[in-house]
């Protein structure tokens, strides 16, 4: 008995009832057509995909293969809109080498001269109507984009009315958590973690992952906008443009999207062109220099133990090849006259990159609501250059060669007149000034260190201090402290832009 291949495809949407595109159907048919014809079915092959598309179908092109090797002398296919609909061409090649298809429901053989001009005609008559189909599809899209329907399945966070218009789900309070944690500077590898464990519902219904952070506060939708991809290779949503170039809103009436500023400063923190207010915390230190000192041996910290400052690996019984350790007394005095005479002599208005760097952490101390402004307009410039650098980028690449393309000088004119206000209220900020005079005294200094409680001493020091790295001691136990021969200071360096 002669062997022969089934191919059944389905597109990956069947509407129910239509039971001649589902693959039980079209093997039970194909079957009954072997037994008939005194075939005995080798291989099903089954692709659940498009035909029309680009799209590549594993099933098809291995079914394919094993007709032109002759390892099986037929293939056995429902319809010939179920074989393919590229037309003509996809079978003309087929037919040449003499291989054998049927199409049932046809009733056409590739084996009968006869049938060889209607294979032709009907694959070309399948690529018009599937032609025609997608065109009036994306015709319908389109014009639901521009009346802001939302076309596919909900976006996690959100979901659909009878009109396709978006509306806060259940979830709408963990998009709103997300944006908050990471604008306080979160990353979204924490953030994903503390979603976990609070048995947070996401998006697959696992465990959260940093991605699906990221791309919940990168995604226009939770602004409230209707979102397209620009390519099937730049899949990451970006808002669509109607034909005037505008953003189209997609949520219902009355429904308040996410706070465009917390938005903004999500995206702006997560890209690093701003500092969130959060981070690691750690509980209240009692002495100056706790957190500051660092084990030469092995880099570990030098909390407190007694009177001295030691290496906490050597402590936790961690192996350590120079264990340090300093009494207190000693390296504070040391450390303390260091900074008088570093700071002191750093010149406040010769642009003196440690001056710089205390102001910056001293505003931030004594200004924080005005230092925080300032800072979040800085990231506002930053964010506002590399959207116009990413614009150029994506044009570079090529992403903005099709419909979008026409939409991009109003794109860039948009994100230059973002940098401009951005800048300018940068500018503005900036020109509030600090007063530094007492950091270019050594006496006036000298009087505010003791005048200052331990938290201000410990502020004091950090302005000017980022490390302090302490060797072991060399030679006999109780010698005199040496600072200038175990200590390394690195001093603090202004913020990069």
């Amino acid at each position: 008995m002669e062997e022969i291949d089934l191919y059944l495809r389905k597109s990956k949407i069947v509407r129910e009832g239509v039971e001649a595109l589902t693959f039980e159907t079209q093997e039970a048919r194909g079957r009954e057509w072997a037994t008939r014809h005194d075939y005995c079915v080798r291989k099903v092959w089954k692709d659940n995909l498009s035909a029309w598309t680009d799209t590549k179908r594993p099933d098809f092109d291995k079914a394919l293969g094993a007709l032109r090797r002759r390892e099986v002398p037929a293939l056995w296919c429902y319809a010939v809109d179920r074989f393919d609909r590229k037309g003509a061409g996809s079978v003309i090649q087929l037919l040449d080498s003499g291989a054998r298809i049927i199409f049932d429901y046809e009733r056409l053989d590739s084996s009968d001269p006869r049938d060889r001009e209607r294979i032709i005609s009907d694959a070309e008559r399948a690529k018009a109507s599937s032609d025609l189909l997608s065109h009036r599809v994306r015709d319908t899209k389109q014009v639901q984009r521009r009346k802001g329907v939302w076309l596919g399945a909900a976006p996690f966070g959100l979901r659909k009315d009878k009109a396709g218009k978006l509306f806060h789900a259940r979830e709408w309070d963990t998009i709103l958590r997300i944006m908050r944690e990471v604008a306080d500077g979160i990353t979204p590898r924490r953030v994903a973690r503390s979603l976990t464990a609070d048995r947070k519902s996401s998006p697959k219904g696992g465990p959260w992952n940093a991605s699906t952070v990221r791309r919940i506060v990168y995604n226009p939708v939770y602004e409230g906008f209707q979102v397209v991809a620009l390519s099937r290779e730049y899949t990451w949503p970006v808002a669509y443009r109607n034909e005037a170039g505008e953003r189209v809103s997609v949520f219902a009436d009355g429904v308040e999207p996410a706070p465009a500023e917390l938005v903004a400063k999500a995206r702006r923190v997560h890209a690093g062109h701003q500092r969130g207010a959060l981070g690691p915390r750690s509980g209240k230190a009692s002495h100056l220099l706790t957190d500051l000192l660092r084990c030469a041996g092995c880099g570990a910290r030098m909390p407190t133990s007694g009177r001295s400052y030691v290496c906490n690996g050597h402590a936790m019984g961690k192996p350590c090849p120079a264990p340090a350790s300093a009494m207190r007394a000693r390296i504070e005095e040391y450390v303390y006259r260091e900074w008088l005479a570093k700071v002191s002599s750093a010149g406040v208005d010769e642009g003196d990159p440690l001056m710089i760097a205390v102001a910056e952490r001293w505003a931030a101390l004594v200004a924080p609501e005005q230092t925080e402004e300032a800072q979040e307009a800085l990231g506002a410039v930053k964010a506002a250059e590399a959207g116009v650098e990413r614009l150029a980028n994506d044009r570079a690449k090529g992403i903005y060669d099709g419909a979008m393309g026409r939409h991009f000088p109003r794109l860039v004119a948009e994100a230059e007149a973002t940098l401009r206000e951005a800048q300018e209220r940068a500018d503005s900020l900036n020109k509030h000034r600090i007063d530094l005079t007492m950091f270019d005294d050594s006496d006036m200094l000298e009087a505010a260190w003791e005048a200052a409680d331990l938290p201000t001493r410990r502020d004091l020091i950090r302005v000017a201090v980022d490390k302090i790295t302490v060797t072991q001691a060399v030679g006999r136990r109780g010698a005199p402290f040496d600072g200038d021969d175990r200590c390394t200071v690195e001093w603090a360096s202004p913020e990069e832009d």
